[in-house]
């Protein structure tokens, strides 16, 4: 008697197509992840940023630092690096940093990269957020949904 040890061809086939079934499930899901990991790093880079940048307005007589590159060379020194956004390709661009007279605003230009922040209202600190982005401000007006 002959016996046939192995699979099918047939059964290797469907076999495969279960796989990648599953991975296209799962695929999505995993890039949701990935934008809530960037999500909460973005939230406590800016966190961090926006102490840096009180700290700057205490040191230097209330002024506002021009560029967020001026926490890197304060005296006294309050930030070695300045933080990626992590949603730039390849992380090589900073936060951005809209000063105003009195106010500020410091954001990342969010999951869909295309988010912002401004003061265009340096009397009142009143913040205009266009796009999916997230951002911190010593201003008021309404907040990005992330």
């Amino acid at each position: 008697m002959f016996s046939r040890k192995g699979f099918t061809l047939l059964e290797l086939l469907i076999v495969i197509a279960v796989i990648a079934i599953l991975v296209g499930i799962a695929l999505p899901k995993f890039k949701g992840m990935h934008d809530e990991g960037n999500i909460a790093k973005a939230k406590g880079e800016l966190r961090t940023l926006q102490t840096a940048v009180e700290s700057y307005i205490m040191h230097n007589n209330n002024t506002l630092p021009a560029a967020l590159s001026n926490l890197t060379t304060a005296i006294p020194n309050i930030i070695k690096i300045l933080p990626k956004d992590p949603f730039v390709a390849g992380g090589a661009t900073d936060y951005v940093y809209n000063p105003g007279t009195y106010y500020y605003a410091i954001y990342s230009v969010g999951p869909t990269a295309d988010g912002s922040a401004g003061v265009p209202d340096a009397v009142t600190g009143i913040s205009v957020v266009a796009g999916n982005c997230v951002y911190v401000t010593n201003g008021s007006g309404s907040k990005a949904s992330l």
